[in-house]
């Protein structure tokens, strides 16, 4: 992808292809960045996402979009909610710390 015209919007075939240079050693994620005026977490984003697809692409039965979506999104609401106990746990022995209370 040497075009020198700007990108107005990151289509996934375009995100596709400047992965696939950079997967094929054609380029780096800094010069992609660099170039086209990302950032380089934008463009590691994509091959974190591409990676994903990848490998569900290669499984004997692989989920539809909206299967891997729902799963993606089940996995976050867990570690959300996990975060969200821990949190409430730390501010639990904080407060009972600050009164003189024994946590459980």
């Amino acid at each position: 992808m040497s075009d020198d015209t700007p990108i107005k919007r990151w289509t996934a075939k375009r995100k596709a292809s400047v992965v696939m240079d950079i997967f094929k050693g054609k380029t780096t994620v800094a010069e992609v960045a660099r170039q086209h005026d990302l950032t380089v977490s934008e463009v590691e984003s994509w091959i974190d996402e591409a990676q994903r697809n990848m490998e569900n692409g290669f499984k004997a039965r692989p989920k539809d979009i909206r299967e891997q979506y729902e799963s993606d999104l089940r996995e976050t609401k867990e570690a959300l909610g996990e975060a969200h106990l821990q949190i409430y746990a730390l501010k639990k022995g904080y407060l009972h710390s600050r009164v003189g209370i024994q946590p459980f």
